[in-house]
């Protein structure tokens, strides 16, 4: 038996936005259901070097598997890498064998992406006009793909600190640069920055809008007022996550939100146990990132890589068969 090495070149190869979709969408309804094993996410700081190192370890169905992932802030402009990297190892519960060892990287953005366009498509209105993107990072373009893949046409409203950041990403997706606030008052508003200090207040935000909190990703981080979040039926993906590291984690801790005041988790809402809001009501998406997203995004991965003859067979663990 041989374990399967794709490199990131070869995941991107098979790795479209509507398989990613698929694949996140299919992982929250099992985790709605109860279906999957999810062991809470590790942190490692490396307080020293600016970052740290998650393990995201996951079992759904006939997959098991584990990332390991850095984010580390200044990793561009102090060694020219990103400052997001991964390692995928996908395995095969029934016996534990290494099935793939694979990149985690553009594994981490896809998935992230789609579950925003997950998030979008159970609880925004089905026609948005105009889809805001504040961050005009990496995780911009995919957070743009996904919803594309799901939506098909809307006007792009962009928005970034940096404006030649913002001028380029409007340009590659046919958007227009705006400010915070027109951003803001977009359809759907997706917010995919390091920020801690919240920026987007209630007051700018359409009524009945539905927003993707998508950078709040450790302790510390907040982009969204504590007022936005009480006016609002907010979804989480996780709640030992989100109360630890996501949007909420600040609100929380000052007692400006509660977690009685959670509508419920996207997972609930995709499995049909829990209503979708009425398009009338704001709505939240606060999002941490689910281990349950990789595994399954992985095995799709895994079973496309192998059907169009891709990466490289090795004998990594030396067993016989």
């Amino acid at each position: 038996m041989k374990t399967l090495v794709l490199t990131r070149a070869e995941v991107e190869r098979v790795a479209t936005m509507d398989l990613a979709v698929a694949a996140v969408e299919s992982a929250f309804e099992a985790f709605g259901r109860g279906e999957a094993s999810m062991p809470p996410k590790v942190y490692l700081p490396i307080e020293d070097h600016d970052g740290d190192f998650r393990a995201m370890p996951a079992r759904l169905g006939p997959s098991a598997g584990i990332k390991w992932v850095n984010v580390h802030g200044h990793n561009r402009e102090r060694h020219d890498l990103p400052t997001v990297m991964g390692v995928y190892v996908l395995n095969d519960p029934r016996n534990a064998f290494p099935l793939a060892v694979m990149d985690g990287t553009s594994l981490t953005a896809l998935r992230t992406g789609a579950a925003a366009g997950v998030a979008s498509k159970h609880l925004a209105s089905p026609s948005p006009r105009t889809i805001a993107f504040i961050g005009a990072g990496a995780q911009a373009r995919t957070l743009h793909g996904a919803h594309r893949a799901i939506f098909g046409s809307f006007e792009a409203l962009v928005h970034d600190k940096s404006p030649e950041n913002a001028a380029l990403f409007a340009s590659e997706v046919g958007g227009r640069v705006v400010s915070l606030q027109t951003a803001a008052s977009a359809d759907i508003v997706c917010t995919a920055t390091p920020s801690r200090v919240p920026f987007l207040e209630p007051d700018w935000v359409t009524p009945g809008a539905h927003i993707n909190a998508m950078g709040a990703d450790a302790p510390g981080k907040q982009e969204l007022a504590s007022g936005l979040l009480r006016a609002a039926a907010v979804y989480i993906d996780d709640i030992h996550q989100a109360e630890g590291s996501g949007e909420i984690n600040v609100p929380l801790a000052r007692g400006e939100f509660a977690i009685d005041d959670i509508a419920g988790t996207l997972g609930e809402v995709v499995a049909g146990l829990l209503p979708k809001p009425a398009y009338a009501v704001t709505t939240i998406f606060d999002s941490t990132g689910l281990a349950i997203q990789d595994v399954s995004l992985a095995r799709a991965i895994y079973d496309a890589a192998r059907a169009h003859g891709l990466g490289v067979e090795i004998d990594l663990v030396g067993v016989d068969g």
